[in-house]
């Protein structure tokens, strides 16, 4: 049995997960990866890791119900949930179900090490952090809903309760990058 930590990696993203696999590795990890909740149930079937990482959302999969899966199965792991859209309810939701942390991306591996390393809360955590504006948060809305759509504009604003037009203004603006 191998001295190295395990790590598994949850994230539909192949460039990412390859990208951060080749991380962890350099750092002594022995790393696993699966890019969906099923690859996740068949490799826990013979694999124990005491580290993960899971993206939120997992193509139409919630990386919640990783998290939830690889608590019962070991309630001492280390998970660390990754996310595009980071937002207050997620993050509650992602704690109370077993993740050790939340980071919004981008995260690079010294922030999931340090994550990681972090057992317990902060007190001294400062609590006048900068408000999100209206403009903002309906900038993340508008995003959240293109990808959702495989960026269809129509379909967007559709689900978005606007016209057409008045997405594509709003795009022209502050363009996705």
């Amino acid at each position: 049995m191998s001295d190295q930590p395990l790590l598994v990696i949850v994230e539909d993203d192949a460039a990412f997960a390859r990208t951060l696999k080749r991380s962890f590795e350099r750092r002594g990890y022995r790393v696993l990866t699966a890019a969906s909740p099923d690859d996740l149930a068949v490799l826990l079937g013979t694999e124990r890791p005491g580290y993960a990482v899971v993206d939120l959302k997992l193509g139409g999969a919630s990386g919640l119900a990783c998290v939830q899966t690889l608590r019962a199965l070991d309630a001492g792991m280390k998970i660390v949930v990754l996310t595009g859209f980071a937002s207050i309810a997620t993050a509650v939701e992602a704690i109370k179900l077993g993740a050790s942390y939340y980071l919004a991306k981008p995260s690079n591996t010294d922030d999931i090490e340090a994550a990681f390393a972090r057992a317990d809360g902060d007190p001294d955590a400062p609590l006048d952090g900068r408000q999100s504006s209206i403009k903002t948060v309906e900038w993340e809305h508008i995003h959240q809903t293109l990808v959702e759509t495989d960026f269809n504009i129509s379909e967007a604003a559709r689900r978005l309760g606007m016209h057409r037009r008045t997405l594509a203004r709003k795009l022209e603006k502050r363009p996705v990058r």
